[in-house]
């Protein structure tokens, strides 16, 4: 139990260790009725974390809606802490209920909803130990639902909740050693010692007890667990204000929609003093400089005679323009000038580049090189420096739409007949549509055929009569093929030979109709099922037959 938590817990935690303190003096067994109070009023606690947490995040969406881009890395942060707490405490949930099943004899079912107090084997503890132990203390056995399989998770959540405070961006220096050491003191598993001998976390808690007190030992975990979000997601909502209007260094900015612009653009962007307010208007002057000198106190300028190009100024923010008649790389530089109250300037360099490019057209069929005749063919389609809703495509040798699931994605269709399809595309600059240059030119094919199932045999084999009559009936599968399409059954014939006749029967869709299966069940050890006819129905719209299927019956 941590030392930690309110003053319920701490009572709890007490009744806890006396209950202990009397099993271990062979008190009756009315005793571990008690563990059920115990046990319930941890249960108690949790569901009060819950509610606190609850009220946390809620608080945490508040912030978030009100101020986005200062509240979102926390609010994440927040997120993946609750991820990580949900699913130790599942964990943690599961293994209760394994134990319980186990060790009580219940159905899955019950066991998952039981109370402790209904259980009737609340004082074994041989069944317990060997689930979370093993028949050894010295040597715990380890995996899937195991006590150490279990430290080693608390002791991974602590280390990725402490990660979360790992920006020094974001956190005071305080803020991650604070938080380190309420992790320590919740969630620190320490050893302790078991008939005289060392022993790990894991024998100290669940080796040799009755399973009433391993279960309470868990639920104890979850309140350690859910207490250690409750403190973490606190200093992360604490955080978001923490660090307002506390700067300990100044840069320059340059802020551009993009660098990578189609020749005939205009390039535009924004130069800041970063840590500057709306009524500081810097001095911002275009010039070769030395980025190196950023101390703020040199004049970073390569020709100190050179006056620079000075740029409009608004609200402390810099607004550049330049053509971009030329292509390629486009370099530009200068340096902000910030009147000191004293008299005489600071001075911080920036440097910056974009890149100017003919027009150029992207298209990226999303499943492979080619487009499959009457069925939906996803493809995606963008222009670099344009966002997806200035960009129209178009087709010749079948339609295009747009995927409403997703931006930039596109859905193509062929008709039958089509050989090739080729894609065009057109940005929109201003009121007028531009042409980019190039384009697609995609082969379109008919769709392959399925292959039929029986039993998951695809083209015969050996199988025993069981599996035969357990299958069920006849599937198709569109094999290795990258499109998730249905394929149906529509019909198919039995064909085998009985006492020396051979004798057949059909079906209506996939499924063995009575008829199959009354005749399924005739076969003998070593005979032969020959599914034939199979006929199925293609996205497409065509009906194809496919090759039979011969099994040999064996068992």
């Amino acid at each position: 139990m941590s030392s930690g938590g309110t003053p319920r817990q701490k009572m709890i935690g007490m009744m806890y260790l006396v209950l202990t303190a009397l099993l271990a003096m062979n008190v009756s067994k009315s005793i571990l009725d008690a563990f059920v109070i115990v046990n319930e009023g941890l249960e108690r606690t949790n569901e009060n974390f819950d509610k606190k947490n609850a009220k946390l995040y809620s608080d945490f969406k508040g912030a978030l809606d009100k101020d986005p881009n200062k509240t979102k890395p926390y609010y994440d942060r927040a997120q993946k802490a609750k991820k990580l707490a949900k699913e130790l405490n599942e964990y943690i949930e599961k293994i209760k209920k394994y134990v319980i099943e186990k060790t009580d004899k219940k159905e899955k079912a019950v066991a998952d909803t039981i109370s402790l107090k209904y259980v009737d084997a609340k004082d074994n503890y041989d069944e317990p130990t060997n689930l979370l132990i093993g028949s050894e203390a010295a040597t715990p056995i380890d995996g899937e639902l195991t006590a150490l399989d279990l430290k080693k998770r608390v002791a991974k959540y602590k280390e990725e909740m402490i990660k979360l405070f790992d920006d020094k961006k974001l956190f005071l220096p305080t803020d991650k050693k604070d938080m380190e050491g309420k992790l320590k003191a919740g969630l620190d598993l320490p050893d302790g010692v078991e008939n005289g001998v060392k022993a790990g976390w894991e024998v100290v808690n669940f080796y040799h007890l009755p399973l009433a007190a391993v279960v309470v030992n868990l639920t104890a975990l979850q309140s350690q667990i859910t207490n250690a979000e409750v403190d973490v997601v606190s200093k992360l909502l604490s955080a978001v204000s923490a660090t307002d209007f506390k700067f300990d260094k100044l840069q320059a900015k340059v802020i551009a929609p993009s660098s990578v612009l189609i020749q005939g653009d205009e390039y535009k962007a924004d130069v800041l003093l970063v840590a500057s307010n709306s009524t500081s208007n810097p001095k911002i002057l275009l010039c070769a400089v030395d980025t190196t000198k950023n101390d703020g106190e040199t004049d970073p300028r390569l020709n100190k005679n050179d006056p620079g190009k000075e740029i409009p100024v608004s609200g402390g923010v810099g607004k550049y323009k330049a053509g971009t008649g030329s292509t390629g790389e486009q370099k530009w530089s200068g340096v902000i000038q910030v009147e000191k109250p004293a008299g005489g300037f600071n001075y911080y360099p920036f440097a910056a580049s974009y890149i100017v490019t003919p027009p150029a057209l992207v298209v990226s069929p999303t499943k492979m090189n080619v487009l499959y005749i009457g069925v939906p063919n996803p493809v995606d389609i963008s222009v670099p420096g344009y966002a997806p809703e200035l960009v129209t495509p178009n087709i010749s040798g079948g339609s295009i739409s747009p995927d409403p699931a997703k931006k930039g994605s596109y859905i193509v269709t062929c008709p039958a007949g089509s050989k090739e399809a080729n894609i065009s595309v057109s940005v929109k600059q201003g009121n007028a549509n531009k042409p980019m240059q190039g384009g697609y030119k995609f082969r379109v094919k008919p769709l392959p055929d399925p292959v039929a199932k029986v039993g998951g045999k695809e083209s015969g084999g050996v199988i025993s009569k069981s599996l035969l009559l357990a299958s069920g009936g006849v599937a198709a599968v569109m094999k290795n093929f990258d499109f998730d399409l249905k394929v149906t059954v529509a019909s198919y014939s039995v064909a085998l030979n009985v006492g020396g006749e051979f004798k057949s029967a059909s079906a209506t869709g996939y499924n063995f109709s009575g008829e199959v299966s009354a005749l399924l069940a005739k076969v003998k050890n070593n005979g032969r099922v020959i599914f034939e006819d199979i006929k199925v129905r293609m996205p497409d719209g065509t009906v194809r037959t496919l090759p039979p299927i011969t099994l040999k019956i064996n068992g």
